[in-house]
């Protein structure tokens, strides 16, 4: 499926106005014409609104550098028909400490972020508002509009919540974790991987049978092949204790052989396997698979082989 579009795109996330998600949206609105933001309140809502034909794609928080997996995105990649990934990108990410016009940190009881959020800034919140009350809201820009609201003294969220919902600012920057950043994708409805591009990297997501060495066998068939792994978690399947689902990230495209053969052999493996896709990768990561030339190479000489040559 491609990404450039003349009609309008409506893509759905994680709202309101004035969190990190829009500003990721923003950024990848570049490979469209024109873009209709549509604000939900939940990763597992955004793509319900892409598997609904309501929204076109999804923004989503996938990892970040402080926290790890968004673990509601890893679920909701699996609760419905297939999704797929087409872009990523990621964000920088600092928090502004706001609070209602003419309020001073004295008069802060209870505050509000996003529970990612507040992994990033609880060592502040310690520092400088020790016994306050967390409430975690559903995203950092739902946050600041309780604020406005009334609803809570202090938030967390990006500086532009501060402008939307006409609040002042504490606090600049704050980040328990100097160049802390989360990485958000962009999925639409499963279709054509994004093109090739020679720096890539592709999402599966699989369950194998429970026995002994069914992981090492399904993670040796990448090995043998030089597929290198970037990241792996693991889920619980939700249908009997003990039983998991492998989020795998591979470098390199399904369009090169070394990871199409090692996703074949997976499949042979596997109870189940999802692709989530192949695209662009936005940061360095690491060897691409083996040498695409040798390769040809080898096809070739099998191939004379099987000819008697």
């Amino acid at each position: 499926m491609s990404t450039t579009t003349k009609a309008s795109t409506k893509i759905a996330f994680l709202g309101p106005a004035g969190t990190f998600t829009e500003a990721a949206l923003q950024q990848l609105s570049v490979h469209f014409e024109q873009v209709e933001p549509l604000p939900v309140s939940s990763p597992s809502e955004a793509l319900a609104a892409v598997r609904a034909g309501v929204a076109d794609f999804a923004c989503v928080a996938i990892e970040n550098s402080v926290d790890g997996a968004v673990t509601a995105t890893f679920d909701a990649l699996v609760e419905g028909e297939r999704v797929q990934v087409y872009r990523e990108v990621d964000l920088p990410v600092a928090f502004s400490i706001m609070v209602r016009p003419g309020m001073q940190l004295g008069d802060v009881a209870t505050f509000a972020t996003h529970p990612v959020a507040y992994q990033q800034v609880c060592g502040w919140l310690k520092e400088n508002l020790p016994g306050v009350k967390f409430v975690p809201a559903s995203s950092n820009g739902a946050a600041a509009q309780a604020v406005a609201q009334g609803e809570i003294d202090a938030a967390a969220a990006p500086a532009r919540a501060a402008e939307l919902f006409g609040l002042d600012t504490l606090a600049d920057g704050v980040a328990d974790v100097a160049d802390a950043t989360t990485r958000f994708v962009l999925v639409g409805p499963a279709g054509k991987p994004t093109a090739r591009t020679g720096h890539d990297k592709t999402s599966v997501i699989f369950t194998l049978p429970n026995e002994p060495g069914s992981l090492v066998g399904a993670l040796e068939e990448f090995a043998h092949r030089g597929v290198d792994l970037s990241r792996i978690e693991s889920r619980p399947t939700r249908k009997t204790f003990g039983t998991y689902r492998f989020h795998v990230d591979l470098i390199g495209h399904i369009e090169d052989q070394p990871v199409a053969e090692a996703l074949r052999a997976v499949w042979l493996r596997a109870e189940e396997l999802m692709f989530v896709g192949s695209w662009p990768s936005v940061a360095e990561i690491g060897e691409q698979p083996r040498d695409l030339n040798r390769l040809a190479a080898a096809d070739e000489w099998v191939a004379q082989a099987r000819q008697g040559k």
